[in-house]
């Protein structure tokens, strides 16, 4: 076996790597996923690499599937919170252009496990639901045909049932989105005085740009560094939350690509920057719904 390999498995087996940094890691020495995981199936390890950081049955947590309405659309969406009794902040959580998918419940369950009550609706309802695709490339073509104005009405939909939920504190809500989402996520934020905080992960601004003076809560922007269609746009709306006084916080994480915090996927993700991205994100959201 290569040495690299072994010492690998060794850091692995000793705790030293999360599951999806060992697999990040060996992919980049084999030169491709499908390789890496025959490798890990040799190993005796298997998927065990791509499981969740927060399993669906975590004890300290209560999680579920659920559905609410959304005019004449029924929405459905993964609701995650503490299981112990106490008033929590609200979250909103969205996902990719792919849907709503396991590493963006996972997520949402990492956010319960710091206590916030956190809702990822699935935004593919109203076509149907992220279930009924057989492949990524047919959910995205599907959330394609979906307009701006769909997708806030969803989320407005989304809010107002996150704020009826028992033991959320209906007036410390925030979003964040993920890539398609983040995008969403900063769309919504600006359309909704209401919200606390507003995280935007390698998001595009919205259109035009001075919109960003109807953000009511604070700003935080992750973004990759090699990410040019999207960050070369920073400045731009670093510009506009200075014009308008809005409290913000905005981080290019270097030697990153487009969606390098999603752990499902070895060829984007950076486990450095998603270390230190997620703790950022937990101070930011910490000091805005809180404190």
């Amino acid at each position: 076996m290569d040495e690299r390999i072994a010492q690998l498995v060794e850091q692995y087996r000793a705790g030293a790597l999360s599951r999806r940094e060992f697999l990040a890691r060996l992919v980049l020495i084999t030169g491709s996923l499908a390789t890496a995981s025959a490798l890990l199936a040799s190993l005796g390890l298997g998927d065990e690499a791509q499981g969740a950081q927060v399993p669906p049955d975590a004890p300290d947590l209560t999680s579920s599937t659920l559905q609410y309405p959304s005019g004449s659309v029924t929405m459905s969406g993964y609701l995650a919170r503490p299981r112990a009794a106490g008033e929590y902040p609200g979250l909103i959580v969205i996902h990719q252009n792919t849907g709503l998918n396991n590493h963006i419940q996972d997520v949402a369950r990492r956010f319960a496990r710091e206590g916030y009550v956190a809702l990822a609706p699935d935004l593919l309802s109203r076509a149907g639901g992220t279930g009924q695709y057989a492949t990524p490339q047919d959910a995205i073509a599907a959330i394609g045909k979906l307009t701006d104005d769909q997708v806030v009405q969803d989320l407005h939909a989304t809010f107002a049932h996150l704020k009826l939920q028992p033991g959320v504190q209906a007036r410390r809500i925030g979003i964040i989105g993920y890539c398609w989402g983040g995008q969403r996520s900063f769309l919504f934020g600006v359309s909704t005085p209401e919200l606390a905080a507003v995280v935007v992960y390698y998001g595009q601004r919205p259109a035009p740009i001075d919109r960003v003076q109807n953000l009511a809560g604070a700003f935080l922007g992750i973004y990759a560094e090699r990410d040019e269609r999207i960050t070369s746009l920073v400045p731009e709306v670093e510009a506009a939350l200075k014009r308008y006084n809005k409290p913000y916080e905005i981080k290019i994480y270097p030697g990153t690509v487009h969606a390098f915090f999603d752990d499902t996927r070895p060829d984007r993700y950076h486990p450095g920057a998603a270390r230190e991205a997620w703790p950022q994100t937990l101070r930011f959201l910490t000091r805005h719904l809180k404190g």
